[in-house]
């Protein structure tokens, strides 16, 4: 049934209808009758709420309607999966069945019927050899456990089968539950839920079995009849009779505690009043104390109490001892002293904690040193803090615009037809000279984020404000619309004085002053009378980029963005420098006068035009695109886990066999060195004599010959020597022969081990590699957004740029790869307004509480944590590191007590090693490049230069001391066969259509000639995942 906060939705009944004749409404869907319109309708408006859940797959924020039409498609699906034949044994199981949770009933189901088959069931037979054959079981056979009369089990239950081949139909396989197994994909925990979900009920109590609907019950001629154990009473009656066993097994009377501890009689059960509630008053509970005393007293009379251990027992009429403190009692001091005592309360949490409520560590560190492009404002002119470009006239505030114009189009150079580049070549392109002349990287940004906000059909794929047009009409509306408005006070508030009230007039009138004055109304730049003859609009359709044409559009829009309010301000300081009043309202204008705009405000219009990028439908698609990816790498990589599992293991067992068969494999070096030759043996025959040896070899002429005797004695010596000597040696041999066979049998399989280990460890790492591979993939293909590294304790954001959406040193195929790295910096954003509102700059009641528990206040932390001048007062201030040894020092300055620089600290760490790499290439490059600015200016002031090569030798200094202009855009000509700065027309622009002069039209053969000349788009964009795998 479909479920509505967890509980099953009941139709109504059918309602009562006295005249057949009256109409009535009918919700098919469900079967309910209504007898008038309104009720149907609350119904109807009831079903349509998004507050349903299926029952089955348990998918919420659904309609009552779009549930139901799931729970029937899932059932259906269960009805064809799951196995008929074991569909009704698992019913059987599962009907009273008092689990509570159902992800408990379902394992403890598929659990005991997974190695369960029953006759119908459509199986797979495992041969010993590993070969499968599909088959139908035919008939089962079950044995039970066998058990010694100890308890020890002799045989375990199992069952075994007769299963019909249906490749061979005229045998038959007779096999054990090992031996048998099912498809997965009729008989899995998923739809096990299902099937459960769909056939069980459960009343809403505590305790309540799991039952079988009613339909599903008489369909397998399941009884439904509930046992009466399982019955609501009876459960609620076993409850409170548990309740109450406990109850008094801690609450109860020291007779009864002494009794069940010496199993003895019990004393008459004392029972409270019928129709009792709550608690005793004092006069029944000083009525129950007689009673019990004198129980006690007829016990001890009758001699059916024996007393306790240590206690005298009383006489009749005697005073009992103890009666009126039974703590005294021997027996229950004894009991008292060996009951545990109740341990400490747990010590406070250790953490992790906020970062700023950690208390500061006794010798903390300062936090290692930041370097800027430009001073913080809190920084003293003449401090020590280390600049790069405090003389190029870059500003604090535009450093953040710059790093996120950066970072997007890098991360987005795919669809804006860009190649890489690095920070360093883009400050230097945003920042170049007039004199120096055209930069490729410079044009080439600003005409490919202009060429996806229009396309070539002259549509605008970004939503701008528009101009109004001019009328007499609307004039005398505007005008009349400026008196009312200039004349309306906003609402007074609900607190105002007179004086008050008097202040906001005379603000407004001199607001309305202003605005009326004619200084207001002269305009300030001629950027409308520059796109008098041809909009912006065509000329980005057109390609009109070279010689000024870019600027020009430039104008367009940014004229167009001024009607916002928010960048109203910026908008006309551009458009004054860009088309000033004093010039002349042309392309070259445009274009002269942008080669001196101020650096922030070229920051400014890039990202402006950038920022509006993210819209369009070309960057939707390929975010869409990466995200497509992402979900198949992340399916790839699932898959090389699931191959790397099992390999692990067989390497395990593979290493478990080496081990085994090491020793008798260990290289023997005592038998070489102290095994000898035969004849180097000297052996002695037994009972003879150094001297009989002598005679036997001596064979000196000036002797006479030895005796008879003595020469047949030395010549058996001899005899008996040698046959010992050849026994010896047949033994040692027929030894080392039966050795070297069992060594080569067991030096084959061990080598043989030691070859499946390496084989298996070469697999393994094949899959180690892939899944580094596809995290990275991932990592460039997660460009969705760009997430800072974390948070320090002073709510300073680390960003590291590289972390995701691009590769590490840039694309690999771009003009300027063999810098080794795309930014090489961590940079560190100041805490945003609220955060140092809220968290940094406290109430003096709370500054004050904060600085007696932690003995300094926030203010003194942050200068000594921070350092003197190192601090970032708000988000618009930007400090980095490009140094490994100073990366190591901010590791360990950070705290991980605290939850914020925890996690910092454990990005940072996973992250180390990249970030050095790319922070050393970084710093090699830019020493290179210094260097070689060095020798070019250094040959440019000492070497004999001619008239001719004067011009060469400046184009090669130029180059030097600006390497932006190295950079190429090799992506747009590989895709466009030209850059995007350069027209589309073969370099030259169309002139502009006079008002009032009708534009002639070329002949149909020019045009197709024109068609044909036109370069037609072949190859494909690569992706970037493509384009990484090229490294």
């Amino acid at each position: 049934m479909v479920l509505l906060k967890r509980k099953s939705v009941k139709f109504l009944p059918v309602p009562h209808i006295p005249d057949q004749n009256a109409e009535i409404w009918v919700m098919h869907s469900t079967g309910e009758i209504f007898s008038d319109y309104e009720s149907y309708i609350r119904r109807l408006d009831f079903y349509r709420q998004h507050e349903f859940t299926c029952s089955i797959t348990g998918q919420s924020g659904m309609n009552f309607f779009d549930a139901l039409a799931s729970e029937r498609n899932e059932s259906r699906t269960v009805d064809d999966r799951f196995p008929e034949p074991l569909k009704e044994p698992v019913l059987r199981k599962i009907q009273f069945s008092t689990i509570s949770r159902m992800e408990d009933l379902v394992n403890h189901i598929f659990e005991e019927f997974r190695q369960d088959f029953f006759p119908g069931e459509q199986v797979t037979v495992v041969m010993d050899d590993g070969e499968r054959f599909d088959g139908v079981v035919r008939e089962k056979a079950s044995f039970s456990e066998q058990r010694r009369p100890d308890g020890e089990v002799v045989r375990q239950a199992f069952s075994r089968y007769f299963v019909k081949l249906n490749d061979r139909p005229m045998e038959e396989a007779l096999m054990d539950n090992e031996h048998v197994v099912r498809s997965r994909k009729v008989f899995s925990k998923h739809m096990l839920r299902i099937l459960l979900k769909n056939s069980l009920t459960r009343e809403p109590w505590a305790g309540a079995p799991w039952v079988l609907k009613e339909k599903i019950a008489i369909e397998y001629k399941i009884p439904t009849e509930i046992p009466p154990h399982l019955q609501q009473e009876n459960r609620q009656a076993e409850r409170k009779a548990n309740l109450a066993m406990r109850r008094e097994e801690q609450e109860g009377t020291f007779f009864q505690f002494y009794a069940n501890q010496q199993q003895q009689q019990r004393l008459p059960e004392l029972k409270p009043a019928k129709g009792h509630r709550g608690k005793l008053s004092h006069q029944e509970m000083q009525r129950q104390k007689q009673i019990q005393l004198q129980q006690y007293q007829d016990a001890i009379a009758t001699g059916q109490f024996q007393g306790f251990p240590g206690v005298p027992l009383p006489y009749p009429h005697q005073p009992i001892p103890y009666v009126d403190n039974f703590h005294q009692l021997p027996i229950v001091q004894q009991i008292a002293s060996r009951q545990p005592q109740m341990p400490p309360p747990p010590p406070p949490p250790k953490g992790p904690l906020d970062d700023l409520d950690v208390a500061p560590k006794r010798s903390a560190t300062t936090r290692p040193q930041l370097k800027f492009w430009v001073k913080p404002k809190n920084a003293q002119r003449d401090s020590d803090i280390k600049t790069i470009f405090e003389d190029s006239g870059l500003a604090m505030r535009s450093i953040g615009p710059l790093l996120e114009t950066w970072n997007t189009l890098n991360v987005l150079c795919e669809p804006f037809l860009l190649d890489s580049f690095n920070l360093d070549d883009f400050v230097d392109a945003m920042s170049l000279p007039s004199d120096v002349g055209e930069c490729e990287l410079l044009d080439e940004l600003h005409c490919a984020v202009l060429s996806l906000l229009v396309d070539e059909s002259g549509q605008v794929k970004v939503s701008l404000p528009e101009f109004q047009e001019d009328s007499e009409e609307e004039d005398e509306d505007s005008e009349a619309d400026d008196s009312a408005e200039s004349t309306t006070l906003p609402d007074a508030p609900a607190r105002s004085t007179r004086s008050s009230l008097a202040k906001q007039e005379a603000a407004a009138l001199a607001e309305e002053k202003a605005r009326d004055s004619p200084a207001s109304k002269s305009p300030k730049h001629r950027a409308a009378e520059m796109l008098a003859d041809q909009g912006w609009v065509e000329r980005a359709a057109a390609r009109e980029f070279d010689e000024g044409g870019w600027q020009t559009i430039l104008v367009g829009i940014i004229h167009q963005l001024s009607l916002q309010p928010s960048l109203k301000e910026d908008c006309e300081v551009i458009l004054a420098h860009l088309a000033p009043m004093d010039e002349q309202a042309t392309a070259e204008t445009a274009q002269k006068q942008y080669a001196t705009l101020d650096v922030n405000l070229r920051v400014a219009i890039l990202q402006m035009i950038t920022i509006l990028a993210p819209s369009t439908q070309a960057v939707r698609d390929y975010l869409e695109e990466c995200s497509e990816e992402m979900t198949q790498m992340r399916k790839d990589k699932i898959e090389q886990q699931r191959k790397k599992k099992p390999l692990i293991e067989e390497l395990t067992s593979l290493d478990q066999k080496r081990k085994i068969l090491l020793p008798s494999n260990m290289p023997d070096s005592d038998t070489e060195d102290t095994k000898l030759e035969p004849t180097d043996v000297d052996l002695q025959a037994p009972g003879a004599t150094d001297q009989e040896e002598l005679n036997g070899v001596d064979d000196s002429s000036d002797e006479e010959p030895p005796t008879r005797s003595l020469r047949r004695n030395s010549g058996r010596a001899l005899d008996r020597k040698r046959k010992r000597e050849e026994d010896l040696a047949r033994k040692e041999k027929e030894k080392k022969d039966k050795e070297t066979a069992k060594t080569s049998k067991q030096s084959a399989e061990f080598k043989k081990v030691l070859r499946d280990i390496e084989k298996k460890k070469t697999e393994i790492k094949e899959c180690e590699d892939a899944i580094a591979d596809l995290d990275n993939d991932l990592r460039e293909a997660n460009c969705q957004r760009t997430r800072p590294l974390g948070r320090d304790r002073f709510w300073n954001r680390y960003w590291w740029f590289e972390r995701n959406g691009m590769p590490f040193a840039g694309m690999p195929d771009s003009s300027t790869s063999a810098c080794g790295y795309a930014n090489g910096r961590i940079w560190v954003q100041g805490p945003a307004p609220e955060e140092r509102e809220g968290f940094l700059e406290l109430p003096k009641g709370e500054a004050a509480t904060y600085e007696a528990a932690h003995g300094v206040s926030l203010v003194e932390r942050e200068e000594r944590d921070c350092g003197v001048g190192s601090q970032l007062w708000d988000a618009g201030e930007w400090g980095y590191y490009d140094d490994p040894e100073a990366l190591d020092a901010l590791i360990g300055w950070l705290d991980e007590r605290g939850k914020r620089e925890r996690e910092l600290r454990k990005e940072l760490q996973s992250w180390r090693d990249q970030i050095a790499t790319q922070m050393g290439a970084m710093k090699a490059h830019l020493e290179e490049r210094e260097k070689r600015r060095l020798e070019a200016e250094e040959e440019a002031e000492t070497g004999v230069v001619t008239r001719h090569g004067r011009r060469d030798v400046e184009k090669d200094l130029d180059l030097k001391r600006h390497p932006c202009l190295e950079w190429h855009n090799g992506s747009a000509i590989r895709e466009l066969g030209r850059r995007h700065a350069v027209s589309a027309n073969g370099g030259k622009r169309k002139k502009a259509k006079k008002k009032g002069v009708a534009e002639v039209v070329g002949s149909k053969k020019k045009k197709a000639l024109e068609v044909e000349q036109e370069p037609v788009k072949t190859k494909k964009v690569e992706t970037r995942s493509t384009r990484s795998g090229k490294r």
